[in-house]
């Protein structure tokens, strides 16, 4: 079994800056991609950010320049570093990630998700 666990997240006035980090626990052979994803009130789920396993990152233009994804594979972390934060960006954010599970020989990827943690921005 594979967990994702979540910190980070809280109240912000808009302009300011929020950290959220993500570790993966468990059983499982390596950690794939790694992404964050939110929902905000009364919207869908949407793509935030997303790392590759070798680091290539990709964002959604909403946060182009302003949020910054990155990972530590020695802990099977990823971080999200939002700068310039806006009303907007008020969601629920949730931790993504593709674990490799089985054995060397019969692997098969996973989808994990964390619990998700509350950002506010509100002045």
């Amino acid at each position: 079994q594979v967990q994702l666990v979540e910190s980070g997240g809280g109240l912000v006035e808009p302009g300011g800056s929020l950290s959220l980090s993500c570790a993966a626990s468990g059983s499982f052979l390596s950690i794939g991609g790694m992404g964050w994803y939110r929902q905000g009130p009364g919207k869908e789920r949407e793509l935030v950010a997303h790392i590759s396993s070798g680091g290539t990152t990709d964002y959604s233009d909403s946060v182009t320049g302003r949020f910054t994804i990155s990972r530590d594979n020695a802990k099977n972390a990823v971080h999200l570093q939002m700068n310039s934060l806006k009303r907007e960006d008020t969601a629920v954010y949730f931790c993504n990630a593709a674990a490799w599970t089985g054995t060397l020989s019969k692997y098969r990827s996973l989808e994990v998700w964390g619990q998700g943690t509350l950002v506010t921005v509100f002045s």
